[in-house]
């Protein structure tokens, strides 16, 4: 990750974390792309938090770049999500996490073929095609993206997911 931490849009108050993140939706063929790490035992969104003085679409060609290493234009936002969620494990445990993320929908470049070399929080990130129709056999977030993506859109979806289970 290019920069310093506290150039992204986001804070965290006690136990109270927010952040403004930008996400990708990268389909192909039938496949959506998502991204991995050793530390973490489940799959999630290419994407980022969104810089100060960024606007979540640079943000987001930025962040594509940075795990793909394959400069994907955007074809339109997608959707506005709200998410709440706790987290048990890893580096936001015991947080209340509060996220709004822009999605984009990517334009297909008609090949699965990426160039990443990418780390999170020093682990090296891995890219995963997950095939749409199997996406719920997956621990994979956001938990919206299958329905989304088997249906038919017109303009920008606002969705909310509250996962939190206290």
């Amino acid at each position: 990750m290019s920069g310093s931490m506290e150039h992204n849009c986001g804070f965290t108050d006690g136990n109270r974390w927010f952040r403004y993140r930008a996400a990708a939706i990268i389909v192909e063929d039938g496949y959506v792309l998502f991204a991995g790490n050793e530390k973490e035992d489940y799959l999630y969104s290419i994407g980022g938090a969104v810089h100060m003085g960024e606007t979540a679409e640079e943000a987001v060609k930025r962040e594509v770049l940075e795990e793909t290493g394959v400069a994907y234009e955007i074809d339109h936002l997608a959707v506005v999500h709200e998410n709440f969620f706790d987290e048990n494990t890893g580096s936001l445990k015991g947080m209340d996490c509060h996220e709004i993320a822009m999605y984009f929908m990517m334009k297909p470049r008609g090949t699965r073929e990426l160039d990443s070399d990418s780390y999170t929080m020093g682990v090296k990130e891995a890219m995963h095609w997950v095939p749409i129709r199997e996406l719920d056999q997956y621990k994979a977030f956001p938990t919206f993206m299958k329905a989304y993506l088997q249906s038919e859109h017109n303009g920008i979806e606002h969705i909310i997911t509250d996962e939190r289970v206290g």
